[in-house]
């Protein structure tokens, strides 16, 4: 049996892969996508997000996030209303439908997150957080990239 410890980035990866397989089976049991249920997450539910908030909060790109609110659109889960303080600007809305999958998301990622932290003690759960934070500052600023 080899002592070799597995690459940060692999263990990340399969990570996530593990998460988002979990969240997958979950959106599917609602008729949505994991990309969909995490979209309707991150609107606001009484205000709404205008859309070009929408973007950076979720770290995607605009066509990427285009294609994502008109599915929302087509399931009638979200609609687009004019931003009454900005003409040129949208407001994207969640309807009682979108609501209703909303809140049901909600409670399994609550869930997960209540599970995990039930698992760790306060220690590495602050280790966790700091872990995080490295990786996000590593990829800002790019170091390991630059090699040569």
């Amino acid at each position: 049996m080899s002592s070799k410890k597995p690459l940060i980035d692999h263990s990340l990866r399969a990570t996530w892969q593990s998460v988002s397989r979990m969240y997958t089976e979950i959106a599917k049991q609602y008729g949505i996508t994991m990309a969909l249920g995490l979209t309707l997450l991150n609107i606001d539910p009484k205000n709404g997000t205008a859309s070009t908030a929408l973007g950076p909060i979720m770290g995607m790109e605009p066509t990427s996030l285009s294609r994502l609110l008109n599915s929302l659109e087509d399931l009638k889960l979200i609609e687009r209303k004019p931003n009454p303080h900005d003409g040129r600007g949208v407001i994207i809305h969640i309807t009682k439908d979108g609501l209703d999958k909303r809140d049901l998301i909600k409670k399994h990622v609550y869930a997960f997150n209540q599970g995990v932290e039930k698992q760790l003690s306060p220690r590495d759960l602050e280790g966790f957080y700091a872990t995080i934070e490295a990786l996000n500052q590593q990829t800002q600023t790019n170091e390991s990239i630059n090699v040569i």
